[in-house]
């Protein structure tokens, strides 16, 4: 990996909207908290788009490199982790997340 690029994780998940504040502490509660603590994580953070009675998650992580990643997810990085209470929210689960190399700019950095 070229440097000056980090690693971005991103996972997405459904839930009903009427769920989607439940969804969003607990997701806070476990994932943001396991992310957060893992060494060589940068930053964690989750989106989240309401449409109509469906309500998507997404959380994207930023991580200094694949190692990093793997203290979190295990050595089958790319397989999504979830927790024992997502079967209450969830909709489906989606087996693998994505990983983009992360390319960041700097104010006035000409980039």
């Amino acid at each position: 990996m070229e440097k000056g690029t980090i690693i971005t994780r991103i996972w997405h998940g459904m839930t009903l909207s009427e769920n989607a504040d439940k969804y969003l502490k607990y997701v806070q509660k476990t994932g943001i908290k396991d992310y957060l603590k893992t060494p060589g994580n940068l930053s964690a953070k989750i989106l989240r788009r309401k449409e109509q009675e469906i309500c998507h998650f997404w959380t994207v992580t930023e991580w200094l490199d694949l190692e990093s990643i793997k203290k979190f997810a295990g050595s089958d990085y790319e397989k999504a982790r979830y927790y024992p209470e997502d079967k209450k929210y969830l909709l489906e689960f989606e087996k693998k997340v994505i990983h983009c190399e992360t390319y960041v700019g700097k104010r006035n950095s000409g980039i």
